[in-house]
């Protein structure tokens, strides 16, 4: 069944032309507020981000031509140039992040192997659709750290916690767009919600691979006290509870569009927050 009928809801995605800064020294080796694992699973998905923004892109801008919809024309301007910056504002923390110890650019390399290689295996349509399926993830997550001060306590008041407080906020601001594209460019139900199944498995097993891969390339981690009490603390972790997981799999529900979590208010308090009059981000901003 195509999704092509349904009319594109308005959203406001704007490029945001933004600096961020890590010098030497400003950030202890386990930035999560000393957690272990935390810190490396943040690396880990810091160092997917690149890449994974890239190919977002190209996945967009492939089936582009095929949208005459000019809400979503824009929309899509916007979607490119948010993901291009994000990806831009990653590799400089990642740099940051490998002269820590964090095996960033081996993580970036496989994720590059890896997207490349679904590229030149799969359809358009299904490249789209990973992105679909992507987006919902990290629009969940990222609500997740705006709405739950837990998850915004977990990275203190380092640069990573502003950067990750702005990319949230855009991630949430665009997360129907590739939704949307797939939608009208005629991708089909069944396409989307078993792409869903299968990115749920590999982005899984690749997090958790690379996390572990990390973790043993740190000398903390062979301390079993602190690796198995941070271990523990994941049962606990705000992006790991079952309202998260509930979200998460409520994209494999047919009707389902990421719009059905309406995020219009907490857009407008983080904004306001982040890069409104005295907001905390303006100084970035260039």
């Amino acid at each position: 069944m195509s999704m092509a009928g349904k009319p594109v809801p308005h959203r406001d995605v704007r490029t945001r032309r933004i600096r961020f800064a890590y010098p030497s020294g400003s950030l202890d080796r386990h930035y999560v507020k000393g957690d272990l694992v935390m810190s490396h699973i943040v690396a880990v998905l810091s160092a997917m981000f690149p890449e994974g923004e890239d190919f977002f892109v190209r996945s967009v801008r492939d089936q582009a031509g095929k949208i005459t919809d000019p809400a979503l024309k824009k929309q899509v301007a916007g979607f490119i140039g948010q993901e291009v910056t994000h990806g831009r504002e990653h590799r400089a923390l990642n740099e940051r992040l490998q002269q820590m110890g964090y095996p960033t650019r081996r993580v970036d390399w496989h994720t590059r192997v890896a997207l490349r290689r679904a590229e030149r295996l799969l359809n358009p349509m299904t490249c789209l659709a990973i992105t679909a399926a992507l987006e919902h993830y990290t629009a969940a997550l990222a609500e997740t750290l705006l709405s739950d001060e837990r998850a915004q306590e977990l990275l203190g008041t380092t640069e990573v916690r502003e950067m990750l407080l702005w990319h949230a906020v855009e991630e949430s601001e665009h997360k129907s767009v590739a939704f949307d594209v797939y939608r009208v460019a005629g991708g089909t139900e069944r396409r989307r919600i078993w792409t869903m199944r299968a990115v749920n498995v590999a982005f899984l097993f690749g997090v958790v691979l690379h996390t572990i891969l990390s973790l043993l390339a740190d000398r903390a981690a062979y301390n079993p006290r602190r690796l198995f009490r941070s271990i523990a603390a994941l049962r606990h972790s705000p992006f790991l509870t079952s309202a998260v997981v509930r979200r998460i799999r409520a994209y494999t529900k047919p009707g389902f569009h990421p719009d059905d979590d309406d995020n219009t208010a907490l857009l407008e308090r983080w904004t306001a927050e982040l890069f409104g009059e005295g907001g905390r981000l303006v100084d970035h901003l260039r």
